[in-house]
């Protein structure tokens, strides 16, 4: 791994450490002060908190199979490794390890939180209406495909605009390097 390739994994492990950081010790304060029964809105009905156990994946999904889930996110988690390690932007950097943090957090609930180990529920604390129950886990995992997704469409901008002009991208512009 050369130098720019060790800066890139550095900010992806960089970003990762921090959600998985900021996801567990607001995991901890929702397990400490919110209850399961009754919410506390923030933003009306649109946004509160209350506490939620989920076995499954995303809208509870898959919540007969909390083993099987555990085993995805850690195989993700080792492929979300590989991909910081290989990232090629310091942006794209960022968004593999904004989704690597939120795996790490959820994998962490799963393999140590009751009912036991490998099959624990994941805790939720984020109420978005009456849709679904989420945490912070959860908005890094989007947000690090967002970055991603503007990532791609802003290369794939740069690089159209070059192929109209014949003109190569300059070297350290966001299609190239940074």
């Amino acid at each position: 791994m050369n130098r720019e390739q060790s800066r890139r994994f550095a900010i992806a492990c960089v970003a990762a450490g921090v959600v998985v950081l900021v996801d567990q010790a607001t995991k901890a304060a929702a397990l400490s002060g919110l209850s399961q029964d009754e919410r506390i809105p923030l933003l009306g009905d649109l946004l509160g908190l209350q506490l939620a156990f989920n076995p499954g994946a995303i809208l509870s999904l898959g919540s007969g199979f909390t083993g099987l889930l555990t085993l995805l996110g850690v195989g993700a988690v080792i492929l979300l490794i590989v991909a910081a390690a290989r990232a090629r932007t310091g942006w794209w950097a960022v968004g593999i390890g904004l989704i690597l943090g939120g795996a790490v957090g959820n994998v962490i609930d799963r393999l140590f939180s009751p009912p036991g180990f490998g099959v624990g529920h994941v805790t939720d604390f984020l109420a978005y209406g009456n849709l679904f129950i989420g945490n912070l886990a959860d908005v890094a995992l989007g947000a690090g495909v967002i970055v991603l997704g503007l990532n791609m469409w802003i290369r794939h901008r740069r690089a159209r605009a070059s192929a109209t002009t014949g003109a190569s991208p300059a070297a350290g512009s966001v299609v190239s390097g940074s």
